[in-house]
């Protein structure tokens, strides 16, 4: 589909994923038919609470990434 989603369960700001974008544009921007899109888990410190750990981890915010990249 030329479109990339970068999904990991570290933080959004100064993740990993992060690199692998900035890699990935570099190397095959102009095959890419949208713009490199993360999720990742929320940039604060992890919970202990297991209820707030399924909100901190990107589970349900991976399928709505998903659908916004293939619309795009």
């Amino acid at each position: 589909t030329n479109r990339v989603l970068v999904v990991h369960e570290d933080t959004l700001t100064g993740g990993f994923g992060g690199e692998i974008a900035a890699t990935l544009s570099e190397i095959a921007f102009n095959f890419l038919d949208a713009p490199i899109m993360r999720v990742a888990s929320l940039d604060s410190p992890v919970p202990f609470n297991h209820a707030l750990e399924k909100q901190f981890l990107p589970r349900e915010r991976i399928a709505v990434a998903l659908n916004r990249l293939l619309a795009f």
